[in-house]
C-alpha cells in the first residue's frame, strides 16, 4: 500500500496530488446529504463536540459515517501510508464550506506559521515522507474563474523563505489575474487533492452566487506527532478503526488499521 510511482514523482515535483473521480457516485451523494445535514443545524442544535466557526464546521469528518469512511478511502490510503512511513495518524477532520460571498485567504505555509523547523520533507529509500499534509475530498465542482484554493507548486521543497512583496504582497484575489507560479486548482465533485503543509497555498474569495465549495480538511502526520484528537463525548461516535487512527503511537508500535486493506475499512 504505497503511492504510485506516477504519484510519487508528481507529489514531488509540484508538491500536491490531484486524484480524479476518487468517489464513486454512493460515496459523493451520501457525502453531499452530510453535509446538507450538518450545514442546517442552528447554533442551538449541534450535538457536543460539533458546532461552526464561520466557514469551519468543527469535527465535520465525525458527523456521520458517509463522511468518516473518508479519512481511509481506497484512492489515498497508500498515499497516507507512503507519507507517515506506515505510521498514520489522523489529527483532525473539519467541514469546510464557502458559501457566496465568502472571502479569501492569504498566502502561507507551515514555514510561514510556525518556523522552518516545524514540518518535514524527505526522500528515504525511494519513498516519501512528510509529517504534516492534507487530504481534501471535494463535494461539489469548482470550475475555472469561481476561486478556491491557489497552490504554488514545489514550493514544498523551498529553500528561501519567501519575499513578502511576491505574488501581489502574498494577497493574490483575482482568478484572472494570478501572478506567475501559482496556479488556482479546479477540482470536480468526487475528486480528492492532497498538500503538504510546506506548500505555500491561500484561497480565492467564492464568486459563485448559486453554489457551494464544500470540502473535508483532513490533517494527517505520524502517529507519534503530538496534537489533535477529538473531544470524549466524540469518541465513542467513531469506528474503532478512526479511534485507533487518531491515536497517538510509539515510533515502533504498527497499529493493527495498517494491516488492513482500505476496502475492508469501508464495510
Amino acid at each position: 500500500m504505497l503511492m504510485t510511482p506516477s504519484q510519487r514523482y508528481f507529489f514531488d515535483v509540484a508538491g500536491y496530488l490531484h486524484i480524479k473521480n476518487a468517489l464513486t457516485e454512493k460515496e459523493l451523494s451520501d457525502g453531499r446529504l452530510a453535509c446538507e445535514r450538518y450545514m442546517k443545524l442552528e447554533d442551538n442544535q449541534f450535538p457536543d463536540g460539533f458546532g461552526k466557526d464561520g466557514k469551519r464546521y468543527i469535527n465535520g469528518f465525525a458527523f456521520d459515517r458517509s463522511l468518516e469512511r473518508l479519512v481511509f478511502h481506497p484512492s489515498t490510503w497508500p498515499v497516507i501510508m507512503e507519507l507517515t512511513n506506515g505510521k498514520p495518524k489522523l489529527v483532525s477532520g473539519t467541514l469546510q464550506i464557502d458559501q457566496p460571498g465568502a472571502e479569501g485567504g492569504g498566502l502561507h505555509c507551515a514555514r510561514d506559521d510556525y518556523g522552518w523547523e516545524s514540518c518535514r520533507y524527505e526522500v528515504k529509500n525511494s519513498r516519501i515522507y512528510c509529517d504534516n499534509f492534507v487530504v481534501f475530498p471535494y463535494f461539489d465542482d469548482v470550475l475555472p474563474g469561481d476561486g478556491g484554493l491557489l497552490l504554488v507548486p514545489g514550493s514544498h521543497k523551498a529553500q528561501f523563505e519567501r519575499p513578502r512583496h511576491l505574488f501581489q504582497d502574498g494577497h493574490p484575489s483575482d482568478s484572472n489575474n494570478l501572478p506567475e507560479g501559482i496556479i488556482n486548482v479546479t477540482p470536480k465533485a468526487g475528486d480528492i487533492l492532497v498538500m503538504p503543509e510546506l506548500m505555500t497555498h491561500g484561497i480565492l474569495p467564492w464568486q459563485p452566487t448559486d453554489r457551494l465549495r464544500r470540502i473535508l480538511v483532513l490533517r494527517y502526520a505520524p502517529q507519534y506527532r503530538g496534537g489533535g484528537g477529538v473531544p470524549e463525548s466524540l469518541e465513542g461516535r467513531l469506528l474503532p478503526e478512526t479511534q485507533e487512527l487518531m491515536s497517538s503511537a510509539h515510533y515502533t508500535h504498527v497499529k493493527t488499521i495498517t494491516e488492513i486493506e482500505p476496502d475492508l475499512l469501508q464495510d
